[in-house]
């Protein structure tokens, strides 16, 4: 199935989406319709342009493609599939995730992962090529982040605030300079053999879709980021 976005209403582009049979989609001429594939799956979604807020949001096991930048909140509380994204993606993406992965080629924007969470089999991926905005990973409770910083050089692929509220998860940085300002409840140590057996299949899987070198990549230095396990909020509580 073919639909042209141009000039149509994201809640009618949502219905043809949603009305549709077809399994195989390809959207043209989108520019800023929300909401699209929202809740669906079993679906294979072709975007050209640029999708609007929470593209995929409650997704529960479609593929989509996006040639093209995304807006905010892309992967918003979804559930499974997986997103690719040609360019850059806002802020909020992946928030509240709980099980899936996105694949953002270039730049992810502020709040990237915050709320993530998993359970059980569940555990979101975020791949980032480039670099992320500020509080990356904010109150990470599960899932991995991963940030390739393949854009950055002499300085940390990430802003500021990283890893703020964390207590579960894990964020991998490919880099050789750490933040400087990594809050006091989060460990940060050299990525271990095991680390990498972790992460090595999703980096493939970004190399293969965007068209990158996978042994220039896993052959850089990469740190992990955990939270401290030893209750790192315990002044927050108060004790007989």
């Amino acid at each position: 199935m073919d639909i042209n976005a141009k000039a149509l209403h994201f809640k009618d582009l949502n219905e043809k989406l949603k009305n549709t049979t077809d399994i195989d989609i390809v959207i043209d001429e989108c520019n800023g319709q929300r909401y699209i594939a929202s809740g669906q799956k079993g679906k294979n979604i072709i975007i050209n342009g640029v999708p609007g807020n929470a593209l995929g949001s409650y997704l529960n096991g479609c593929a989509i493609r996006v040639y093209g930048n995304a807006q905010d909140a892309t992967g918003d509380t979804m559930n499974d599939g997986t997103i690719y994204v040609h360019g850059n993606s806002g802020d909020a993406c992946g928030y509240a995730m709980r099980g899936g992965k996105i694949f953002i080629r270039d730049n992810a924007g502020y709040r990237t992962g915050i709320h993530m969470k998993q359970y059980k089999d569940k555990k979101p991926v975020i791949v980032i090529g480039g670099s992320a905005g500020s509080f990356l990973g904010e109150y990470l409770a599960g899932g991995i982040i991963i940030v390739l910083g393949l854009n950055c050089k002499d300085t940390p692929p990430v802003g500021n605030f990283c890893g703020t509220g964390m207590h579960g998860g894990k964020i991998y940085l490919r880099t050789n300079h750490l933040p400087q300002d990594l809050p006091k409840q989060v460990i940060a140590r050299e990525a271990t053999e095991d680390d990498m057996e972790e992460i090595k299949g999703f980096i493939e899987e970004y190399c293969q879709e965007f068209g990158k070198d996978k042994e220039s990549i896993l052959n850089a230095n990469f740190f992990c980021l955990i939270p401290d396990t030893k209750n790192p909020y315990k002044q927050m509580y108060t004790h007989n």
